[in-house]
């Protein structure tokens, strides 16, 4: 048994290395290839590449429950955007989101990417759609919309199986419902099924360790014994799984750097080529420059010898006075020239911008002033429907200016967070920008229009990932100073 752990351990961390190996073979040659790669230019068929060789290092961190899948997935969408794997790619890949967010207790990203795969299902007779209907059931259910419509939705996809073992798969689903509504009669009907006539391994250890704590419940030892038997008999060490988990984990984290430092290096590369440009721009203005002020110099002088020509041809006899005359308007025409110039430097210097003052602190901003004063005003209360708040909700505009006034006062703000947190999404930013004001759950939730019950417990995770129990207020203040 553990030749056999080790052996597919050893494959699963291999299968890794290869399909991070293609990326970066592809990405060496073929800089910026999410750019380059357009539908109308696919480039031989590199996107559908890159989609295939991310899905499956999605489902390789799925199968290992790691988050990474969810980064591979959102990269594999991309790429099947420009050049679809198949008619369900993006059905699939969708589907795979909301299944990983709703694994991570993402409930507001598991039901959005559930409606936007909802959008590609185009045969109502495919298994990807019996497969999305069933996980759309299951979310439904944590989402709190009963336990019978969740599984007469499951009833009602078992009925339309086409084989023996997708009923079984959806007899474990309504299995696990029930277990977690505590219905363990109705449980124990299709958990056993499942446990006696189910192939995968996976839902059978998971139907197993489900029955073994019903019938503890119940004080069945002999039953408890027979499926803690079979699990132990089944089980793979806890030492192999962290440790596969933590090769894999190295290795994409790894390529994620090596992505990093080969992105900075274009940045870099970049910014040669534009100051190079800009120094050619300059020569070529300076130059261009000094040509039109050589050749008003030779076109002034040739107009003022024409005018003294004419004058000496017209009167030889009052030379001496069309001289004078001709000096007295040289010496206007030239104080003229003077009197245009410094009018110009002043119209010049009176119609410049003038730059608008900032304001002095992150609290003195327009946008700051206007959150604090709706918080002052609604006086939000926990627990109640966000609904009720709704004229105080926060448009995206007003998001986007909270966010950038963060970076302006506390030096780019949400790039050092997102950098030190990877794991944080671009929702988990904004939110960290309304705690950065030291607002409450009950005034988030009201200024964002999201249950106060979501806000908790995407703030008790925001927790886990800054690995403090301190106020997430008083954590990114702290951070915010750390500038």
């Amino acid at each position: 048994m553990n030749g056999v752990g080790f052996y597919e351990r050893d494959s699963v961390v291999a299968a890794c290395g290869e399909y991070l190996k293609a990326l970066e073979i592809v990405e060496t040659h073929f800089p910026n290839v999410e750019t380059v790669c357009t539908p109308s230019l696919p480039i031989a068929h590199l996107p559908r590449f890159m989609a295939l060789t991310y899905g499956r290092l999605g489902e390789l961190f799925d199968n290992q429950f790691m988050q990474n899948a969810i980064y591979c997935y959102k990269k594999a969408l991309v790429f099947n955007i420009i050049e679809p794997t198949s008619p369900t790619g993006m059905v699939n890949l969708l589907s795979s989101l909301g299944r990983e967010y709703h694994f991570f207790s993402q409930m507001d990203s598991a039901e959005y990417y559930n409606n936007e795969a909802w959008k590609y299902v185009s045969d109502t007779n495919h298994l990807t759609y019996r497969n999305l209907f069933s996980q759309q059931a299951l979310l439904n259910y944590y989402l709190g919309k009963g336990v019978e419509p969740a599984v007469n939705d499951l009833r009602y996809m078992v009925a339309k199986s086409q084989n023996e073992d997708e009923k079984l798969t959806r007899f474990a689903t309504i299995g696990h419902i029930y277990y977690e509504a505590q219905n363990y009669d109705s449980a124990l009907f299709y958990l056993i099924q499942v446990f006696e006539n189910k192939d995968d391994a996976s839902l059978k250890w998971d139907a197993a360790e489900k029955l073994r704590s019903i019938y503890q419940s119940r004080g069945d030892t002999l039953k408890v014994t027979q499926y803690a038997i079979f699990q132990a008999e089944n089980a793979v060490s806890e030492v192999e799984s962290n440790y596969q988990v933590s090769q894999l984990n190295d290795m994409f984290q790894q390529h994620l750097q090596w992505e990093q430092e080969r992105a900075e290096a274009e940045r870099q590369q970049a910014a040669r080529l534009r100051r190079n440009r800009m120094i050619v721009v300059a020569c070529v203005l300076v130059v261009v420059a000094a040509l039109l002020a050589w050749l008003l110099h030779r076109r002034k002088m040739r107009q003022q010898r024409d005018e003294a020509s004419q004058q000496m041809e017209a009167e030889r006899e009052a030379y001496r006075l069309e001289k004078a005359s001709m000096s007295g308007r040289l010496k206007r025409s030239n104080q003229e020239l003077r009197e245009l110039k410094d009018q110009m430097r002043q119209q010049a210097g009176s119609s410049a911008p003038k730059q608008e003052s900032q304001a002095v602190s992150f609290n003195d901003e327009p946008i700051c002033r206007l959150i604090m004063e709706r918080v002052h005003e609604g006086q939000f209360k926990a627990q109640m429907d966000c609904k009720l708040y709704q004229d105080y909700a926060l448009g995206k505009e007003q998001v986007m200016a909270l966010r950038e006034a963060a970076d302006r006062h506390f030096g780019q703000f949400t790039s050092r967070l997102a950098k030190a947190y990877p794991e944080l999404t671009r929702g988990d930013l904004d939110y960290c920008c309304l705690y950065l004001l030291g607002l409450s759950d009950a005034d988030v939730s009201a200024l964002m229009q999201r249950a106060y019950n979501t806000v908790s417990e995407r703030s008790r995770k925001l927790k886990g990932v800054f690995g403090s129990e301190e106020p997430i207020a008083v954590t990114m203040r702290s951070f915010a100073a750390s500038v």
